[in-house]
């Protein structure tokens, strides 16, 4: 008797500075997921927000052919489970069922908790962090005042508004250099992949950083150049009990790990497992863990720190809820030199999404008076 198939619905593309690494990222997952064990559902989301369904939906994103495919939709009503879409003046179609969603969106509106609030509304399993866990790792200031609460390092920062920066931006100037001397970088509170991400050695630098990082986000993080540093990067996979990769570390071909090095001209390098002390790795290893649980995170994350080489001292830099699975990415790496390779690292998630389900159905949703 042959097992029943998952339906599995991949979604990319999306609202976001990072919608090209997204379709870079699900390209990679698509040529992992077995057939045989999968129907696969595409949806492609477009850079102005219209979410897609069809045949080979990727290979029509990646050639500008997005017109020839149907407007898909995902409801929040839990009686009509499954993909739809529109057909002319006939109205609502389903398209495919929907066992589990892979959501394969960085950055703005797929990993800010956006998107699994609409997963939790269709009461339908999905790889990776809940709200909370997507909201709070997205955004930077948050995270990082999570953290310091929590006694893990981070570096030194201060969180400003775009209104600030309109209205007086030398006085944002002036708070930024109170954090402390330059170099310092100005970040969108909420975006990955080093989008919107400025180095700055200076007033002017800074002055163009902010109004960068304020394209991108309305809540701007300022934050000390750590100098002298290491950049450590760890996987983390699971739920309730995650456990930590071996640690890899990057080499950027430009003064900080950019975009371009990491998706353009690919010129950074990685060191997998990194050449590190066991108790400096085993450091960095259960910080990862321990930042994962405290923003109750789910399923993934890579986590980034910087390791200063004068003094080893650690600092956590971000989480990522969902890592770019690309063929360059480190958070597949890590785990394909920790023992578990691509394939699989795709199925457990798969099983992990499952999982967390059924943990989420045991939930009650009415109160039953007792009066």
């Amino acid at each position: 008797m042959t097992e029943k198939k998952l339906h599995v619905a991949v979604i990319f593309g999306g609202r976001s500075g990072e919608h090209e690494v997204s379709l870079l990222s699900a390209r990679s997952v698509l040529s992992v997921l077995d057939r045989e064990k999968y129907d696969i559902t595409e949806i492609g989301i477009t850079k102005t927000g219209h979410w897609l369904t069809g045949n080979d939906v990727l290979g029509l994103f990646e050639t500008g052919r997005e017109g020839e495919l149907l407007p898909a939709i995902i409801y929040p009503d839990t009686a009509k489970k499954g993909v739809y879409y529109m057909e002319g003046v006939s109205g609502l179609r389903k398209w495919s069922d929907i066992d589990v969603v892979f959501p394969v969106l960085h950055g703005t509106f797929g990993e800010d908790g956006t998107i699994q609030g609409l997963f939790e509304l269709a009461d339908v399993a999905y790889v990776g962090a809940g709200v909370v866990g997507s909201a709070v790792g997205m955004d930077k200031g948050v995270f990082k005042e999570v953290m310091r609460a929590n006694d893990i390092p981070v570096v030194e920062s201060v969180l400003v508004l775009r209104s600030e920066i309109e209205k007086d931006i030398n006085a944002v100037i002036e708070k930024a250099e109170q954090v402390s001397a330059y170099p310092l970088f100005a970040k969108p509170a909420n975006l990955g992949s080093s989008v919107g991400v400025t180095k700055c050695h200076n007033r002017s630098d800074m002055q163009e950083g902010l109004m960068e990082a304020a394209s991108f986000d309305r809540r701007v993080l300022i934050e000390r150049g750590v100098g002298n540093t290491r950049e450590i990067e760890v996987s983390v996979l699971g739920n309730n009990e995650p456990v930590a990769s071996v640690c890899g570390e990057i080499l950027p071909s430009r003064e900080f790990y950019t975009y371009e090095s990491k998706y353009v001209d690919g010129t950074s390098v990685s060191q997998i497992p990194a050449q590190l002390t066991a108790e400096t790795s085993e450091q960095i290893r259960e910080y990862a863990v321990r930042a994962y649980k405290l923003i109750d995170s789910a399923g993934m994350a890579r986590v980034d720190f910087f390791v200063e080489k004068d003094t080893n001292r650690i600092y956590l830099n971000e989480l990522n809820t969902i890592p770019g699975f690309t063929k360059i990415s480190m958070y597949p790496k890590l785990w394909q030199a920790s023992g578990l390779p691509y394939y699989q690292l795709v199925d457990r998630l798969i099983e992990l999404a499952l999982e967390r389900k059924a943990e989420r159905d045991q939930t009650s949703h009415m109160y039953r008076s007792q009066i």
